[in-house]
């Protein structure tokens, strides 16, 4: 397996896109402060990075260490030798670095378990991996936890799965990492196993003010976990400013009746997982109704190369294609200017010079094509359109995905105009938005059920099913869309009720 380097963030493009190969941001002081406290709080006698980046846990350690006059010797790893030098030029000598180890730690870990861990691991996504790491890591996990951990797994969530397996009995994980190993697919089967081995002892969640990397488009968490017999209950906190003070007491046992800098909850683990580690606790009376009972949800077309199936109404005139084998589509969620999308919006697309039209050559033979569209596709395959990863896998390379134009579309990726959006024009969507199908065709019933999803109750539900991100932004697959939960009342005052037998309530419902 290829070594995962990492490195400083920067904000131009292209270093932006080597950061995100190499995957390493860089922890704030005042972060690594109540991480360390955390894991040192029992005065252990080893403490191990094993990401060490630029020291700073290995920094924040030595001066807990001195503060509470203990003896504690720091042990290190990093794949990246350059990086240790950097770590020697931030006030650490050569005594602090001399366990530190240039090694894997995730597929060659140490021999021995450590007291303490604390960690920032590479936050390296899975269609970064190779296929060859990724069957590596799938075995690891296999026989670490027992269970197959969904492929969509980046490098971070093996890097918690071997940390708490290097954990001696009784010790403290703190690990900072992206809320999504708590909301990716495979999150429902790594929290089981972890809530089923280990003691969450809290989860640190971050407002926008207090974000440790505000440059980063990322939610992060903070997860404080210990190798002993686990527990109901936790500490789920959200930070509102940036400072350690507090959350130093929090971890270390002392309690306070206010706080001015963080909000305190004590949450069952069972509620947390059902609702999301990465979400507030669930507040009062669950919904009874979801979108699912409702609609089914699909993604939007995939083309395999924008620049050739799509284009505007002019140019395929100008190629010679007819409209027989063109379907009207949208392209991008900033060309839908409201929450509807007409046929006037079609035209002020076209006016403005923006793609309005998909090539959608299905079910007719090559030799039956016009001579123009023939030459249009030799032109395609000249290119190397054939070849491309995606497109090569279709038979014949052009034919393109089949979507019915939905009644409503769903801007699945936003900060503050995630939306639901009538489709009135009768397109269909490219991958930048959902499809959404109601499950009854009649005029009525979409209109009722588009009353529903457009109401800001509704869209303020989103947060309880999208994966987050930086700046409050929000990601819905169309797995969790279906599972958005929508107001009893609402859709008891649309009268849609009628349409669904409610779910059963569960036991966390039942007053």
């Amino acid at each position: 397996m290829k070594p995962l380097r990492h490195q400083t963030l920067s904000k131009s493009g292209s270093q932006r896109e080597t950061l995100r190969t190499k995957g390493q941001f860089w922890t704030p002081d005042w972060v690594a402060e109540f991480m360390v406290a955390y894991c040192l709080q029992d005065h252990p006698r080893q403490l191990l990075d094993p990401a060490l980046g630029k020291g700073v846990f290995f920094r924040a350690a030595k001066r807990y260490a001195a503060l509470h006059r203990f003896d504690l010797t720091l042990f290190g790893r990093d794949i990246d030798p350059d990086i240790v030098t950097q770590a020697r030029q931030s006030e650490l000598d050569p005594a602090d670095l001399r366990h530190v180890e240039i090694r894997d730690f995730v597929l060659d870990p140490p021999s021995d378990k450590f007291p303490a861990i604390v960690a920032n691991p590479p936050y390296i996504r899975h269609h970064r991996l190779s296929p060859s790491q990724k069957a590596s890591l799938r075995d690891l996990a296999r026989a670490v936890t027992g269970r197959h951990i969904d492929g969509r797994a980046g490098l971070h969530v093996y890097f918690l799965i071997r940390a708490l397996q290097t954990l001696s009995s009784g010790g403290r994980l703190s690990y900072i990492v992206s809320a999504d190993i708590c909301e990716g697919v495979f999150a429902k089967t790594l929290w089981q196993w972890i809530a089923s081995q280990y003691r969450l002892d809290a989860v640190i969640a971050f407002s926008a003010d207090a974000t440790p990397f505000p440059d980063v488009d990322t939610n992060v968490l903070v997860f404080c976990i210990r190798n002993i017999q686990p527990k109901k209950h936790f500490y789920w906190v959200k930070c509102e400013r940036q400072g350690s003070e507090e959350l130093v007491a929090l971890l270390s046992g002392s309690m306070r009746k206010k706080y001015e800098t963080i909000v305190v909850y004590q949450r069952s683990v069972v509620e947390a997982l059902s609702t999301g580690l990465s979400r507030p606790p669930a507040q009062g009376k669950t919904d009874r109704y979801t979108l699912g009972n409702f609609a089914t949800v699909m993604r939007g077309i995939v083309t395999g190369d924008n620049d050739f199936f799509f284009m505007t109404l002019k140019r395929a005139r100008e190629l010679g294609i007819p409209e027989s084998l063109l379907v009207k589509a949208v392209g991008r969620v900033r060309d839908i200017e409201g929450e509807e999308f007409s046929p006037e919006d079609i035209e002020r697309l076209e006016a403005n010079g923006r793609p309005t039209r998909l090539l959608n050559i299905n079910g007719i033979s090559f030799e039956q094509l016009p001579s123009t569209v023939q030459a249009y596709l030799k032109e395609g395959e000249h290119c190397g359109l054939d070849k491309k990863t995606l497109i090569q896998t279709r038979k014949p390379w052009y034919r393109m995905e089949a979507r019915k134009s939905p009644p409503i579309m769903f801007a699945y990726l936003g900060r503050r105009n995630a939306r639901f959006i009538r489709n009135r024009a009768d397109v269909v969507p490219l991958t930048c938005l959902l499809c959404v199908y109601p499950r009854h065709t009649d005029t009525e019933f979409v209109e009722r059920l588009w009353n529903v999803l457009s109401h800001p109750q509704t869209i303020s539900n989103l947060r309880k099913v999208g994966k987050s991100y930086g700046g409050d932004a929000i990601k819905v697959e169309p797995r969790a869309l279906e599972r958005l939960p929508l107001p009893d009342e609402i859709v008891q005052k649309e009268g849609l009720q009628k349409y669904v037998q409610p779910k059963q309530a569960t036991l966390f419902e039942l007053p």
